[in-house]
């Protein structure tokens, strides 16, 4: 068995964004030569997340809103983590987002479903931000 690991850096122009990082991961894939296996991509921030959904502009606006009225980030009073940092919310979005992925390798390629993409959810950006890829197999 082979494995392959490698981190993914972002920066984020803005506290809150979703990045498909699809192709990246298939570049990863590729670069593992690993053409049967499991693919764990994982964000190494506590307030960033990694999921998997359909990249549709519309559905990312929903995620956006639905997020700010299950967390929303102010008032920062009102949460008590708020007292050194203004990202409360941010951690309470990447627990509702998920912190990892796991895909199937099949022939040297992402096996998804329809219409299925990943992505990397930043809820408090402005700063870099890495995403593991670990890639086992054969």
């Amino acid at each position: 068995m082979k494995s392959y690991r490698k981190e993914l850096w972002f920066s984020t122009p803005t506290r809150r964004q979703l990045i498909n990082i699809t192709q990246d991961v298939a570049q990863c894939v590729t670069e593992s030569a690993i053409s049967e296996g499991l693919c764990l991509v994982n964000a190494m921030h506590i307030t960033s997340s990694v999921f998997i959904n359909d990249d549709e502009s519309g559905l990312h606006h929903d995620f956006d809103v639905w997020l700010e009225k299950l967390a929303p980030e102010k008032p920062y009073s009102q949460y008590r983590h708020n007292g050194f940092e203004d990202n409360a919310d941010a951690h309470l979005k990447r627990t509702v987002m998920g912190r990892e992925v796991v895909v199937a390798i099949t022939e040297g390629r992402l096996d998804f479903g329809p219409w299925e993409q990943i992505f990397y959810g930043e809820f408090d950006g402005k700063r870099r931000k890495r995403v593991l890829v670990k890639i086992i197999g054969d």
